[in-house]
């Protein structure tokens, strides 16, 4: 393992490009699913407006995570994909979302034993 230096620490600027309530969940889903149109993705993260998504896939493109292909025909066709350097995201996003629900349940158990601990 790289032995890492605190003062010389990146992690910001991989959070910079991770970190927003619709980010990964958007790429986890263009992971598993593999290419998708516009509307299908909408569908995929509820809650997200058109505009957020707009705006969450174009940093995502400026940054070349994913790739935006659009076909000349009308109503336009636009996919959206994971880019081979952005699929090099893969293990870090999984690693967060199981780090992230062995933290919830984790969480849930704390709870759980403090209201055990109030019936002794």
């Amino acid at each position: 393992m790289m032995k890492m230096q605190p003062k010389l620490c990146r992690v910001e600027d991989a959070l910079g490009i991770l970190v927003g309530k619709w980010k990964p969940i958007i790429l986890l889903t263009l992971l598993q699913d593999g290419t998708k149109r516009f509307s299908d993705l909408k569908r995929s993260v509820p809650g997200i407006t058109q505009k957020m998504l707009t705006n969450q896939l174009r940093e995502l493109e400026e940054e070349d995570i994913i790739t935006r292909k659009v076909y000349p025909q009308v109503p336009p066709k636009v996919e959206y994909s994971m880019t081979e350097y952005g699929r090099s995201l893969e293990p870090i996003l999984v690693a967060m979302h199981e780090w992230g629900t062995a933290h919830t349940l984790h969480k849930m158990q704390k709870v759980k034993g403090k209201g055990m601990e109030n019936l002794n």
